[in-house]
């Protein structure tokens, strides 16, 4: 997703490689910013999250190829890779977002971890998945052509939290009708942007005048 915007003189280049299901977010959150392109993996790569840290590598070599940015920054916690992403960025020296996945970064490290005490047994939900469960989660996980895989999924979940970006009636009636199609407990909690808003104004430090890094 490149930016219209002419960079400001002197300003560093940044490009963010990014999971696909943070894009909105990042659209809102670095669109002030014209130094900052942001490209995007598919989402549905964290059905196969072994092909993350590799998609991602071929995202940054191919930028260093190009000669376009100063810096890289990963949208990216683990996201289910088992460190394996890590071990590419530090191959890379390129930095990522906190956390072992996006409930983490939006909640807060420490209030989610409140939160998964809590309840371990919760299936969380953002906007993105709330937004997509359907596609996502029922016909990517082939649960609308097996049924019977469903209690498999799912049979050990107590319930659902919403940990919401924005306040979206319609995303949080989305949200209460897949902890009903799953038969769990619904709670919402909104979360805002959390830590991915304070980590990408540390990656895009730099990047714009004093007025827009502030929107970050």
């Amino acid at each position: 997703m490149s930016r219209p915007e002419t960079p400001a003189p002197g300003a560093e280049r940044v490009l963010i490689v990014a999971c696909g299901a943070l894009a909105r977010e990042l659209v809102e959150l670095t669109g002030r910013l014209p130094s900052v392109e942001v490209s995007c993996l598919p989402a549905s790569l964290h059905n196969r999250p072994t092909l993350i840290p590799g998609a991602v590598r071929e995202k940054i070599r191919a930028s260093r190829a190009e000669g376009r940015h100063a810096r890289i920054f990963v949208a990216y916690a683990d996201c289910g890779t088992g460190g394996l992403l890590d071990r590419v960025l530090e191959e890379e020296s390129v930095e990522r977002l906190p956390g072992a996945h996006c409930y983490e970064f939006f909640a807060g490290r420490h209030n989610f971890a409140r939160l998964a005490e809590e309840e371990p047994a919760t299936f969380w939900l953002t906007d993105f998945l709330a937004r997509n469960f359907e596609r996502l989660v029922i016909q990517g996980l082939g649960i609308d052509r097996h049924p019977e895989l469903e209690p498999l999924y799912f049979g050990n979940y107590r319930r659902v939290v919403y940990l919401s970006q924005t306040a979206d009636p319609g995303l949080l009636k989305l949200a209460r009708g897949a902890a009903d199609r799953l038969g769990l407990a619904f709670e919402h909690r909104h979360a805002g942007y959390g830590e991915l808003a304070t980590s990408l104004a540390a990656a895009t430090a730099g990047t714009a005048r004093s007025g827009d890094a502030a929107a970050v």
